[in-house]
């Protein structure tokens, strides 16, 4: 008998038009996303203007082709390029990366959202300056929770880096089908577009582990930033897109790549996620390790003159952050650092402060700070994993005990929800500001910072402004 595999070319998969018919919708996001969206921008350029300070970020900045100029090119805050929306894109999301600074999304796969940032940015200044569409304010800010809305409720029940994908491909899916609905695609453009970032697969989780942790996990955004821009223009084009990319028998994205396991939608596309989003406020640190380190800097007055006198360091933690950053044996490189758990503590006990700087070398260096990562015992407390995963709760939590070898210990100090979670919102968005003010003024002069910054005191004047005028205000000069 003949088995003939069928040649009809069947319906879009559900996904791929519930994603469509999100960013097509009008959209009527709570007035608190605005806000948030807002605070979001403002921290996750600051991000990007502080990574310029790292000559390993700098020296991938730039057009593929030295020297190559587009006119009318969209533009990258703190430099003076002026490239194409694709390049542009993988410059911005690159340096919004960089430093392991930016928001936070955490739930059966984790991300970054803001890294959605790249691909926006880059097709509103690019259009607005080409004068081929007209963007505002506003219309990045509406980009942004779309962006964060995708990336995050896809993340809420599919743990694609369990299957050692890495989250960026989220990042992927989320800035194809806005930047293709910026770019004036058509419904079915969209559908086909996000049918080919599927398509893509996924990238290795290879680099952000141990023993190859590396710094390809600072631009791996970028990249994925850049991949949609290319997407988004090649369907406006009229490129095909494959209908079934996400179920197809065998060689579909979810037999493939999946486990034969359905993608599923834990709630519909609304604003939910960016009314949620972690912010990193404190410290550029891997998430999971937020509460640890504001735990050590508690710490840090009651043991940094005795620090050679420490028998051990208990550490209670969740089961994602021993799973992620719970690291033994010599750390290669910053990358390598800022993902290591008892590294950030360790740095938050001594110094009594975490910056990108503590990351480098010349610190990494200091004897204390591998002598106290061997006295660290970690262990999970159950409750800390319930609860991060919890809907209503999301905690990421930790908690430290210093014991001597006098046998006497300091208290043991629990932090549950760091400072950037939406329990403790108004706890930290002056603290954000400060942030932000702060990482400006390491490229730009005080009076241009706090212009800067000043910006979005007013959020209706900020909305109205014109797209290229905003970007304008952040390019070097």
């Amino acid at each position: 008998m003949s088995s003939h595999i069928s040649n009809v070319r069947p319906p879009a998969d559900t996904l791929l038009t519930q994603i469509a018919d999100y960013v097509c919708a009008e959209p009527k996001f709570s007035d608190e996303a605005y806000e948030t969206a807002r605070y979001c921008l403002l921290d996750t350029l600051g991000c990007g203007i502080l990574a310029l300070n790292y000559d390993a970020c700098t020296k991938l900045l730039g057009p593929i082709v030295p020297g190559t100029v587009v006119p009318n090119g969209a533009r990258v805050p703190g430099t003076n390029y002026e490239l194409d929306p694709v390049a542009a894109a993988f410059n911005i999301g690159t340096i919004i990366r960089w430093l392991d600074f930016n928001d936070t999304w955490l739930a059966a796969e984790w991300g970054h959202p803001s890294d959605n940032l790249g691909a926006i940015l880059a097709v509103t200044d690019y259009l607005t300056r080409s004068g081929k569409k007209k963007f505002t304010v506003r219309d990045i800010l509406t980009a942004m929770i779309q962006a964060h809305e995708i990336q995050g409720v896809l993340a809420i029940e599919n743990s694609f880096n369990r299957v050692g994908l890495d989250h960026v491909l989220l990042v992927r899916i989320a800035s194809t089908a806005v930047a293709t609905r910026l770019l004036g695609g058509t419904r079915d453009q969209i559908i086909n577009a996000v049918s080919n970032a599927f398509a893509d697969g996924g990238a290795l989780r290879t680099y952000r582990h141990a023993p190859n942790t590396g710094s390809r996990k600072s631009w791996a955004a970028g990249d994925a930033t850049s991949r949609a821009v290319t997407h988004a223009l090649m369907s406006l084009k009229g490129e095909m897109g494959y209908p079934s990319v996400l179920t197809a028998k065998t060689w579909g994205f979810c037999d493939v790549l999946f486990k034969s396991q359905p993608i599923k939608l834990a709630r519909p596309f609304g604003c939910y996620v960016m009314e949620h989003v972690l912010f990193k406020i404190c410290f550029p640190a891997e998430f999971h390790a937020q509460t640890a380190v504001e735990a050590g800097l508690k710490l840090h007055p009651h043991v940094k003159d005795r620090l050679a006198d420490i028998d051990r360091v208990e550490m209670t933690t969740h089961e994602s952050a021993i799973r992620i950053i719970d690291k033994r044996g010599p750390l290669n490189n910053p990358a390598d650092r800022d993902h290591c758990l008892q590294y950030m503590a360790a740095i938050g006990l001594i110094f009594g402060e975490l910056t990108a700087d503590h990351y480098e070398n010349k610190v990494a260096s200091d004897p204390r700070i591998d002598a106290l990562r061997e006295k660290m015992i970690v262990t999970e407390d159950k409750r800390y994993s319930r609860e991060y995963l919890e809907p209503d709760k999301r905690s990421i939590a930790n908690a430290m005990q210093v014991f001597f070898k006098d046998g006497k210990a300091t208290d043991r100090v629990e932090v549950e929800y760091p400072v950037g979670h939406r329990r403790r919102r108004k706890e930290g968005i002056p603290l954000l500001i400060q942030k932000a003010t702060d990482n400006l003024k390491t490229q730009f002069d005080a009076q241009r910072s706090e212009s800067l910054v000043k910006m979005f005191n007013d959020r209706a004047s900020l909305e109205k402004m014109d797209a290229s005028e905003f970007v304008s205000a952040w390019v070097k000069r």
